[in-house]
């Protein structure tokens, strides 16, 4: 049982980083709770309406969303890593508060009111995938089974609890979606070289609703903005911070500093090649199968799920409609809990920014988690109740998601000018990469802005 604060810094948990390669392995795992949710709605939603929408062309739009935005992500780790710092705390640094906090952390809180929608939208398919395998229950028994579900797993708060349920959902769906990627290819459906080929030529999908589908699959997809954020905590709960220590300015600690950020960059680049390679073979699939059936983002949540179990199994056989609801569900609730984790997290610690709590207050801090672990649920099944458009409610949240990615890119270029004066320095491969990175996440950003507004 967790007893100490894991947000604390002290000399007891002062740790030299792993040298070896099982060592190292023994410290990962941050990355996994961020690819648990990245799996899960990402995939099974927008990555399927992009694939039916747009088909092959469009491959390159997920292998950019998946690795452009580590780089940022990176910055924010390091921060992390080297001050102890959470995310709200960190912004709070930055100058242009409004009242008590910075005005991103205002932003952000406006922002994750749509994003409701998107987690909204993931409960609601949950419970319509219960609903579909026991019809005798009825949609909302079913979401609240799932409402409770989720927070009975967040509401100890234990990150270890977090990290193995990511790392079990992860391991099933990924053998889901390689099964029957394979399983497709002795199919008259099988996948050529040329089609995939076709993906990677940088072209625009054409077609009416292509931007919002490209600005959504891009926010949704890979580590989104707020994922990004999140990853701050969860570094900080597995001890990469307190591992370092306070910043003494010792040749000590910057050795410590320097190993545990390696060792963070091990972790997000094996969670990045994860879930692309992952998102890649669900996509392929999603083209394969849907491409020129239909738009689905009007039809609800059943019609949407029996859409693609019914494209499945006239491709695959009978065999792959219980693998199919298996491998949705396992995505979508890791999807759920995942969120629910980071949420929980963001949302006390922005509380404590604008002042309603004091975050370093172990106790004050564990309370309201824990209360956000049963109220953010209910919230997320009333908004579905209201709207019973699952689809477009997550879509919605993935253009969000790449308006909150301005924030972070605004705050990640902050944090890396105020690192400049450290003695931890970057490669040159690292500059190339992050300012590629805020290019290409700035160019999005303002593209969705000017898509909706003009």
């Amino acid at each position: 049982m967790q007893t100490q604060d894991p947000y604390s810094l002290d000399d007891s948990k002062v740790l030299d980083p792993p040298i070896s390669l099982r060592g190292t392995i023994k410290h990962l795992g941050p990355g996994f709770i961020l690819s648990a949710s990245i799996v899960g709605s990402g995939e099974l939603v927008a990555t399927t309406q992009l694939g039916a929408g747009a088909g092959f062309v469009a491959m390159w739009v997920i292998l950019v969303s998946c690795l452009v935005k580590v780089a940022v992500q990176l910055e924010f780790g390091k921060r992390a890593i080297m001050t102890g710092e959470t995310t709200f705390a960190s912004f709070n640094t930055l100058p242009g508060k409004v009242g008590k906090a910075h005005w991103s952390i205002w932003t952000w809180l406006a922002l994750m009111m749509v994003k409701f929608l998107q987690v909204g939208g993931i409960v609601g398919l949950v419970a319509v995938l219960l609903n579909m395998a026991f019809p005798g229950i009825p949609v909302l028994w079913c979401l609240i089974f799932v409402v409770i579900a989720v927070a009975s797993i967040v509401i100890s708060g234990y990150y270890r609890v977090l990290e193995l349920m990511s790392v079990t959902m992860i391991g099933i769906f990924t053998i889901f979606t390689f099964f029957s990627l394979i399983a497709l290819q002795y199919t008259d459906s099988a996948i050529g070289i040329g089609e995939v080929l076709s993906g990677l030529q940088f072209k625009m999908p054409e077609g009416d609703g292509m931007t919002l589908l490209v600005i959504g699959a891009f926010g949704i997809t890979g580590v989104g903005g707020d994922e990004i954020m999140a990853y701050n905590y969860w570094l900080i709960e597995k001890g990469y911070a307190a591992n370092t220590g306070k910043n003494d300015g010792t040749e000590d600690w910057n050795r410590r500093a320097k190993g545990w950020i390696r060792v963070m960059y091990i972790d997000a680049i094996f969670a990045m090649v994860v879930y692309t390679i992952v998102t890649v073979a669900f996509f392929l699939l999603g083209c394969a199968l849907l491409h020129g059936e239909g738009d689905f983002i009007k039809v609800g949540g059943e019609d949407f799920l029996r859409n693609l179990s019914d494209l499945y199994t006239s491709t695959l056989g009978s065999w792959a409609g219980p693998f199919f609801y298996v491998g949705a569900f396992v995505v979508l609730f890791s999807t759920a809990f995942s969120a629910l984790g980071a949420w929980t997290r963001q949302f006390t610690d922005a509380f404590a920014r604008i002042g309603l709590l004091d975050f370093d207050n172990y106790k004050s801090r564990k309370k309201c988690i824990t209360l956000l672990s049963i109220v953010i649920p209910v919230l997320w099944g009333s908004v579905y109740v209201f709207f019973e458009r699952p689809v477009w409610m997550v879509l919605i949240g993935g253009f969000v998601t790449s308006i909150i990615l301005l924030v972070v890119l605004y705050a990640a270029i902050i944090f890396k000018k105020q690192r400049a004066s450290s003695p931890i320095k970057t490669g040159q491969f690292y500059e190339v990469a992050f300012w590629s990175s805020s290019a290409m996440i700035l160019f999005v950003g303002i593209w969705t802005v000017l898509s909706k507004f003009l």
